[in-house]
């Protein structure tokens, strides 16, 4: 069988081709069959109309059109159907059902509906996009966030089967009237790797073997600032020597208004912000934290999202103190795998960080847990496995 999925951008910078498309398309290699990736590489447009391989995986990026995003659309859109149907593929899977990917997905039913044969259609889905999702995290315009809204709800029912992120899609989807045969449940997983070398991160950062680093590894939106300046400055005032170590990029400005509140509250001398990091890296930056905190409000965008940085974190054997919201209760088995918290209860995360702060056995004891039942529980070669068999058994249209 030869599968080909459709990016919803290029491989660069963002995470969602390497964390989940090459992942899935790497385990069906495995199993014997073909996989293809086709993106438009706007994101990374140096790569535009070129073929890399990563991992083992194709990935063919069309050549990108006109700069204005209007414009550019049709462009787009047509020149990823033609290269997803030039590798005469079994399958189509689309990966994010908006932008230039879903009018992509449209124009393939269209023809479909004027009688010409297509291959089968799948849809992936890994967020909410439309009202109380993306949309209103994004600086979209109103007629993109209209475009969006309406992608999210007309392509799901018309496709062969949709893969799903977290168990908030799922029941969403189902609500939209698509039979539960017709879905598959499909999070983010991980492939077992070794830890990274923290050590080397302490003596580059100036961090001392024996003081104790929280770690947040993030990229801001999905909580509220003034919660996380909070814990910060409690654990600052409760845990002598304390160092945090923020990985990861805001994209409003959030480093500038966290180092305003680490001069305020006391505990700018024990922030290092990282920033943005290689991700050839990332696993020496994780391998330097003794404890990891995870904020995630209550939000229908967090409950419908599958966070890939947290299952990277518990692979890393990093003890997480985490919020109690959507699909981290798939992850996390509370005190065994990790620590669950109420969202609302910002004081209630702040006393399980400091007390596990100061308990080292405890934290090893959470931390291997949490790696053995990520390991046992989400591995892309089971999920793959569930994949192909889905591909083959979906009731049909």
């Amino acid at each position: 069988m030869k599968v080909v999925f459709i990016a919803p951008f290029g491989i660069r910078p963002k995470g969602t081709v390497l964390a989940r498309m090459v992942p899935l398309a790497v385990e069906l290699q495995r199993r014997g069959h073909e996989a293809v990736i086709v993106a438009p590489p706007y994101t990374n447009p140096e790569s535009s109309g070129t073929v890399e391989v990563v991992r083992g995986v194709p990935v063919k990026n069309i050549v990108l059109g006109p700069k204005h995003k209007a414009v550019a659309a049709p462009f787009l859109a047509w020149r990823l159907f033609r290269a997803a149907l030039a590798e005469k593929p079994d399958l189509v899977h689309l990966f994010k059902p908006k932008g230039y990917g879903g009018l992509t997905a449209m124009l393939q039913l269209c023809c479909e509906r004027l009688g010409i044969r297509m291959p089968p259609l799948f849809l992936d889905t890994d967020d909410w996009e439309g009202k109380g999702g993306m949309n209103d995290q994004l600086q979209y315009s109103a007629a993109e966030r209209q475009l969006y809204a309406f992608q999210e709800q007309w392509l799901p029912p018309r496709v062969r089967g949709v893969t799903v992120a977290s168990r908030m899609l799922e029941e969403l989807h189902l609500q939209m009237g698509i039979p539960r045969e017709r879905l598959l449940y499909l999070p983010n997983c991980v492939d077992d790797t070794p830890a990274g070398d923290g050590e080397k991160i302490r003596r580059r950062l100036g961090i001392a073997p024996e003081t104790p680093v929280l770690l947040l590894y993030t990229r801001f939106f999905e909580f509220s600032q003034e919660k996380l300046h909070l814990i910060f400055a409690e654990a600052r005032r409760r845990v002598p020597g304390v160092r945090f170590l923020v990985v990861g990029k805001g994209r409003h400005g959030e480093e500038a208004e966290l180092l305003a509140a680490a001069r305020a509250d006391g505990f700018e001398d024990a922030l290092i912000v990282a920033g943005w990091i290689e991700p050839a890296e990332l696993p020496d930056y994780l391998a330097v934290a003794d404890l990891a905190i995870y904020p995630f409000a209550d939000t229908l965008l967090n409950r419908c999202k599958c966070p890939a940085k947290l299952t990277e974190l518990l692979r890393a054997g990093v003890p997480v103190v985490a919020d109690a919201v959507g699909q981290i209760n798939e992850y996390i088995v509370h005190e065994r795998s990790g620590v669950l918290c109420d969202a609302d209860d910002w004081q209630g995360m702040v006393e399980r960080t400091v007390e596990l702060l100061h308990d080292p056995a405890r934290r090893e004891a959470i931390g291997r847990e949490g790696r053995r039942y990520l390991l046992e529980q989400f591995r892309w070669n089971m999920f793959a496995e569930k994949l192909e068999l889905f591909y083959k058994y979906p009731i049909g249209r």
